[in-house]
């Protein structure tokens, strides 16, 4: 269970704003060597960024370290992919996969760039994969994607790149609860995760709160931010609410009595349950701990 209820996207090229990220409330933090980063930059800031994660301490401030470097087959993914593994991110981002097997590749790659860093007696930290769907073709193939490797934690969408070369309004709610839900649903086979993309117009917060609640309301583990003053509310809305939590322990109790009685549905809270509504309220008192939250269970 990754915490990422807020993803905070930081240019590559702008290392003044490393430290200051990092220091934040955001749960992960996104270092971007891919769009936010002009080609003729890449070079300079994929040093800039090797330097600051080199130096950073071994629990990354208690922060999940991201970096999303350029897809595979561009010009600059090998030299990003060698450079940023010998480093130990938890979470390397990769854009614009359509195949399982540009995945599987990559993991692969992996393997043998953390066994030369184990052999020179570097971490032997695991970094996982987190894969992007920003293409019609990736959205089709989503669940093989999730499922292509151990290393991949989930899917997080790309909204740009998805739906503007389409023609489709970045604000047309039913392309957007479309994609939710069919990356949900592939995340969900694989037994992965899922991340909802950005949300562009920093000048309203309001905007950047529905998407947030909708994108909960469909199961998704947290969204990214591209300025700070949207953290605070990924953090808010992906994270249960006491009265959710309450309901979920009221469930569980009700589970265990309904268990030494024999009876398999019961009611709680006027709400007929049986077994997939125990495992959701179990797996969100796990998601609560998790977060550090009370949870009020022994």
């Amino acid at each position: 269970m990754t915490v990422m209820r807020s993803k905070l996207f930081v240019p590559a090229s702008r290392p003044a704003l490393f430290d200051k990220a990092m220091s934040g409330p955001a749960d992960a933090i996104s270092f971007d060597l891919e769009d936010a980063v002009a080609a003729d930059r890449k070079d300079s800031a994929r040093q800039d960024l090797v330097a600051f994660l080199a130096a950073l301490a071994p629990d990354h401030r208690g922060k999940t370290v991201v970096v999303r470097i350029n897809a595979p087959g561009t010009a600059f993914h090998e030299a990003d992919l060698e450079a940023i593994a010998a480093v130990r991110p938890d979470v390397i981002n990769l854009p614009m996969v359509e195949d399982a097997e540009v995945v599987r590749g990559v993991a692969s790659r992996l393997d043998r760039l953390e066994g030369t860093v184990a052999a020179a007696g570097g971490a032997a930290r695991r970094i996982a994969l987190l894969a992007n769907i920003e293409s019609p073709l990736g959205l089709r193939r989503a669940g093989d994607i999730a499922a292509a490797h151990p290393r991949v934690i989930g899917l997080q969408i790309g909204y740009a790149d998805l739906l503007s070369p389409l023609g489709i309004a970045a604000d047309e709610p039913a392309a957007i609860q479309y994609v939710r839900a069919a990356v949900r649903f592939a995340a969900a086979e694989a037994g992965k995760q899922a991340w909802d993309g950005a949300y562009v117009d920093i000048r309203n917060p309001e905007g950047y709160r529905r998407e947030c609640e909708a994108a909960r309301r469909l199961g998704f583990a947290g969204k990214s931010c591209i300025h700070p003053s949207q953290v605070d509310t990924a953090n808010l809305v992906f994270q249960p609410g006491e009265a959710e939590l309450a309901h979920a322990r009221r469930v569980v109790q009700a589970s265990r009595t309904a268990a030494r009685e024999g009876v398999g549905a019961f009611v709680v809270d006027g709400q007929m349950v049986d077994g997939p509504f125990i495992e959701r309220a179990e797996a969100l008192i796990a998601w609560a701990e998790r977060l550090g939250l009370a949870t009020g269970e022994s």
